[in-house]
């Protein structure tokens, strides 16, 4: 994934925020949080959304799973300070969605991050619900 849009690193854009203290167990030899340790908290983000934003009701029976996950690290982060993470849905598909995350360390941006959501029926891909496309509108990251 190639530098992201300056507009996307721009906290107010996005809709949800949510604070996620990093663990001793994060870091890696050089005293940085591990770069797998913050793909977890990026997925611990993305759930937190998920329960926020009335996500399951709105997926009635359907369920999504993500089908694709790029991160592009902007820079280093520390133990132990917090991590805030901001979250919002950016393009909806027919059967799938993306969802744009961008960590911030002490005011400074240290990854951004995109997940496509593909919304799964009993017998694989299905359309999304229109109770999630009407809900979702408030959700979006702002353009």
């Amino acid at each position: 994934m190639a530098k992201p849009d300056p507009a996307l690193l721009e906290p107010a854009r996005y809709p949800f925020c949510c604070t996620i203290e990093p663990r001793f167990g994060d870091l890696d030899t050089n005293m940085h949080i591990n770069n797998v340790s913050l793909t977890g908290i990026l997925e611990d983000a993305r759930v937190r959304f998920h329960a926020q934003s009335g996500y399951h009701a709105a997926m009635g029976e359907s369920v999504s799973m993500v089908a694709s996950f790029n991160v592009e690290y902007l820079g280093q982060s520390y133990y132990p300070h917090p991590l805030v993470i901001h979250v919002g849905a950016s393009r909806l598909g027919r059967t799938s969605y993306v969802l744009n995350q961008l960590v911030r360390q002490q005011d400074r941006p240290v990854a951004y991050s995109e997940a496509v959501m593909v919304c799964v029926g009993k017998s694989g891909p299905a359309p999304l619900p229109q109770a999630f496309r009407s809900s979702v509108s408030d959700w979006m990251v702002l353009s």
